[in-house]
């Protein structure tokens, strides 16, 4: 079982893969912050949105981890508007 609470039905090709690889990351806690925020908002992102996902997801765990808990500073070209909104999501779901 991966977490997600999203069926991938509806989506297009590229939203289902991101949608995957957001839940397939490697480290639970990397899983669980991107594949919840991909949940809610994956029918929503605009191509440029998608693009921005796509290089976060190239970011190997550990620094994208240390990256989102403010530990490490990434690179200019991965971390835009789409990154700071995946750092204000709530991760938590109430039931921890």
């Amino acid at each position: 079982m991966t977490g997600t609470t999203r069926s991938s039905s509806g989506l297009d090709d590229r939203r289902k893969r991101l949608l995957f690889r957001c839940w397939h990351r490697g480290t639970r806690e990397m899983d669980l912050i991107l594949g919840r925020f991909a949940d809610a908002e994956i029918g929503n992102l605009s191509d440029a949105e998608l693009g921005e996902l796509e290089r976060l997801l190239e970011v190997n765990d550990p620094d994208l981890y240390a990256a989102i808990t403010g530990d490490k500073v990434l690179p200019a070209d991965v971390t835009g508007a789409l990154f700071a909104r995946i750092k204000a999501y709530p991760i938590a779901d109430g039931n921890a």
